[in-house]
């Protein structure tokens, strides 16, 4: 998809585009929780978009930068488009940005490429996970027991 074919309010967008400018982060705190929040612009040949990162995107991708954009979301505010990865999206950095270091997203082992995490859950991103091992037999994996509850009529 191109930038001229973005429209408000439609989601599943897939496009790839270079990060033209990028804003300074602001940071904010909404039902307790931190975060932080970035406009950007993408260009492609047919034109230029606002980009809204949030959180870990906003560090993570930089002037120059050529990113994709998976299953993302198109809103308007002010007469203007801007996108975002929405609740289900993701934002991938393609090849090198424009200081030459390589790509955050660039990760050469595959056991590293498949515990990768892309979300905008903010309780994920502060680091508030649910505690768990991985093999979902229910308990935990810490080797404590936990007591069985008690109910009370």
């Amino acid at each position: 998809m191109e930038i001229k074919d973005v429209k408000p309010n439609q989601g599943n967008i897939d496009l790839v585009a270079e990060v033209k400018t990028k804003e300074a982060a602001r940071t904010f705190e909404k039902f307790g929780k931190k975060g932080k929040v970035c406009n950007a612009t993408l260009k492609d040949q047919s034109g230029e978009i606002t980009l809204t990162l949030w959180n870990d995107d906003v560090d993570s991708v930089n002037v120059g930068d050529k990113v994709h954009l998976q299953n993302g979301w198109c809103s308007e505010y002010k007469g203007a488009k801007q996108l975002s990865t929405g609740k289900f999206g993701k934002i991938e950095i393609l090849g090198e940005t424009a200081a030459g270091t390589a790509p955050k997203a660039a990760i050469s082992s595959p056991t590293a490429a498949a515990k990768t995490v892309f979300t905008n859950d903010p309780g994920m991103l502060a680091g508030k996970m649910s505690g768990g091992d991985e093999d979902d037999d229910g308990d935990d994996g810490d080797g404590e027991e936990e007591p069985e509850e008690e109910f009370i009529d």
